[in-house]
């Protein structure tokens, strides 16, 4: 707005004064302004506001009952969980919360902790099924089982195990210790029974 004032030279305090006189002015200059703005403009940019609100919007996933009885433990559920990109995970006893940037990530990070050989039921009714995938399988009798990919980081960790593996009916053999990357489990049991009593453990792994 042009403020057109005689051809003489004045003070601030006068060149104020005359502004404040014409408020009302630009007060109704703003508000027609305003009101020229055509109200699709408005709707795009709620549009524009909602998505990048959505997009910006992080994805959390708790997983409970984790096996996690060491130091080890934990850097292990972190460090599988947070190799997938823009995914952050706490581990705080047998509780996992990961925090990611979309949903695909948090599903993927769900996916890496359990091929780390720990297992979670998740609060997210979109993961439930990305966890209980070891639970799966049909029921298959087997008289020998070779289990791989199980956390056994220290003896707490193969002790736990251990009670998870001897409370499967049939079983009456198995070769569990410490830092075992593979045992062998013995009897007359189900694949199905032999999971289920791993996961109620915190564990997860693959039998063949």
């Amino acid at each position: 707005m042009e403020l057109k004032f005689a051809a003489r030279e004045i003070s601030a305090c006068e060149f104020l004064a005359r502004c404040v006189q014409d408020l009302p002015k630009i007060k109704r200059r703003l508000l027609l302004a305003v009101r020229s703005i055509p109200p699709m403009k408005y709707s795009l940019l709620t549009f524009f506001f909602l998505v990048t609100s959505l997009l910006n919007a992080e994805t959390t996933i708790t997983l409970s009952g984790v096996h996690n009885c060491c130091k080890s433990c934990t850097n292990g559920i972190t460090k599988a969980g947070s190799s997938v990109e823009g995914v952050t995970v706490a581990a705080e006893g047998k509780t996992v919360t990961i925090s990611s940037k979309s949903k695909s990530g948090a599903k993927k990070a769900v996916e890496a902790i359990m091929a780390a050989g720990y297992f979670g039921t998740s609060d997210a009714a979109e993961e439930k099924s990305a966890s209980s995938l070891s639970t799966a399988k049909p029921a298959k009798k087997l008289t020998e089982a070779t289990v791989s990919g199980a956390h056994l980081c220290c003896q707490k960790c193969a002790n736990a195990m251990i009670e998870a593996v001897k409370s499967v009916p049939g079983v009456t053999e198995h070769t569990i210790v410490s830092k075992a990357s593979t045992f062998t489990v013995k009897g007359d049991f189900t694949e199905a029974d032999l999971l289920n009593s791993m996961n109620k453990s915190g564990f997860t792994g693959v039998v063949k």
